[in-house]
């Protein structure tokens, strides 16, 4: 029997002769109580009956041939506001960003950290039993650029020196991105800060039981005589004086620029470019270039950063010298930024023996991320690395890969903010004292940085600028190091290095041989 689709009392007529009796025998007044509510109950369960399911899919009969699909977002990214408007006017930092809920169990756990944010540990090692005095704190203040001091997750600045470039800008506009990022988070502390490339705490000034505790320093590079704090650099926000871009922004450029020639069709040379009158090391690296006499497999060249400006940049941009099998990295007159932009190329890194560290490059493994160069014999072991690479190209392919790799997974705008938030917060446990603000101090926001900025500098502001509060908690920190486990860390880079080396004295054993 064919259902009556038309307007009528024949649909209704079974449910009407189950109610009608029962109301015909109630009172009036209960019957008007009881309409209103029958009729909400009524709305209600129609709504029910059409109201698609999670999946998509009505629960009811439609006369439709296709569904709708809703997709329901796990989490909306709250963005924090930016008015310069109101801050050119008022002249005060706003107060609109509310901190992240501590309890807050909708929040997805971060991943696991990368491997060298195990170094956090070890960089504060040196105040470990006798924590962080106030007095500590002030006797770096000898060689800082600035003072920072972070209360209620809100900054305050003293500045000392203005450093070289805008290195200071950029350090403390990266500081307010990972605020943004994390508010309410970031415990309160006091740090000094000096922009300069040379670590200056020396290690053996602070040795033996009598000595003063080491001044709490940060800096963006150490080394193995010294106790400076490493902090991600400055160009991970852009470096506006040589048109270098947000590190977040160029990651995403190197891996198109690694797609555009493939390995095996780049040339079989070693390529460096950059400025060689900054430091020694590099101007004996020029003595390696190829020439009517000599063919060290390299190919170098200086970089003129002056005529470079002024012709716009036309001839730096780092994306697009992905085009030889190896790429050397030498350090200038401490460590250089350009580490992380050689690495990144796909091209096995030929790394010169360095004598500085940054944040992240405790993690690099020779033979396995890059090659190691003998610094003292440069061109031969240039040439060395290169001949092996090429009748090897399976292997030296990987290198290059196992480096690039690195980069692009490991060293994400991400894991820089999480490295940045670990250390801070493991530093702040060190204090033995209430951070507090001098009279000298003002209060350093987001607004108070870019509104009044121009060129490239505004320009790369707003591309780094952190939008809102992160969906995701800080990675989760990897087991700090043992004993037992740094020394088989450090093992294993100088084994591999020895293994280099050995190859590398056999090979020109041979040539020897053979001339």
């Amino acid at each position: 029997m064919q259902e009556d689709s038309g307007s009528g009392p024949s649909r209704h007529s079974n449910k009407d002769e189950i109610w009608l009796p029962v109301i015909k025998s109630l009172p009036r007044s209960v019957v008007v109580l009881l309409f209103p509510a029958v009729l909400i109950i009524g709305v209600l369960a129609y709504t029910r009956e059409t109201q698609p399911t999670l999946s998509g899919i009505s629960s009811t009969k439609s006369s439709l041939s296709t569904t709708r699909t809703f997709k329901i977002p796990f989490s909306v990214q709250r963005e924090t506001p930016l008015n310069c408007n109101v801050y050119n006017l008022t002249r005060t930092c706003p107060t609109n960003q509310d901190p992240i809920k501590e309890d807050d169990q909708s929040r997805p756990s971060g991943a696991t950290c990368p491997d060298y944010f195990r170094w956090i540990e070890e960089d504060l090692r040196p105040w470990a039993y006798t924590g962080i005095t106030q007095e500590m704190v002030e006797r770096a203040k000898v060689t800082a650029n600035f003072k920072l001091v972070i209360l209620k997750g809100r900054a305050y600045l003293e500045t000392y020196q203005k450093s070289f470039q805008t290195r200071d800008v950029f350090t403390l506009w990266g500081i307010l991105q990972l605020l943004r990022r994390y508010p309410g988070k970031v415990p309160d502390l006091e740090l000094m800060f000096d922009c300069v490339d040379w670590p200056v705490v020396l290690a053996n000034q602070y040795s033996g039981s009598v000595s003063q505790q080491p001044p709490p320093l940060f800096r963006y590079c150490g080394n193995d005589d010294t106790l400076d704090i490493v902090f991600p650099d400055w160009s991970f926000w852009g470096w506006a004086e040589v048109n270098i871009k947000p590190w977040e922004i160029l990651l995403g450029e190197l891996k198109k620029g690694n797609e555009r020639i493939p390995w095996l069709n780049r040339e079989p040379y070693a390529y460096w470019k950059g400025n060689p009158s900054v430091a020694e090391t590099r101007e004996d690296l020029m003595k390696c270039n190829v020439s009517q006499n000599q063919e060290w497999n390299a190919r170098l060249y200086a970089q003129n950063w002056k005529r470079e400006s002024e012709e716009g940049f036309k001839k730096s941009e780092l994306a697009s010298q992905c085009t030889h099998r190896y790429k050397v990295y030498i350090e200038g007159s401490a460590w250089s930024v350009s580490e992380k932009y050689i690495l990144a190329c796909d091209s096995a890194t030929l790394l010169v023996k360095p004598h500085y560290y940054d944040f992240f490059s405790r993690g690099l493994i020779p033979g396995h991320h890059y090659w190691p160069i003998k610094e003292d014999d440069k061109c031969r072991s240039i040439k060395f690395a290169v001949d092996w690479g090429n009748s090897h190209n399976q292997r030296a392919h990987q290198i290059g890969k196992a480096g690039s790799e690195f980069i692009q997974e490991e060293l994400k705008m991400d894991f820089v903010y999480d490295y940045m938030f670990h250390l801070l917060n493991a530093y702040a446990k060190l204090f033995t004292y209430k951070p507090s603000i001098s009279g000298n101090a003002t209060e350093l926001c987001v607004e108070s940085m870019v509104c009044g900025a121009e060129g490239l500098e505004k320009k790369f502001m707003m591309e780094s600028l952190v939008k809102g509060p992160a969906d995701t908690d800080p990675c989760t920190m990897p087991a700090p190091f043992d004993p037992p486990s740094l020394y088989a860390q450090l093992q294993r880079k100088k084994s591999s290095i020895q293994q280099i080396e050995s190859w590398e004295r056999s090979y020109w054993e041979n040539q020897n041989i053979t001339s």
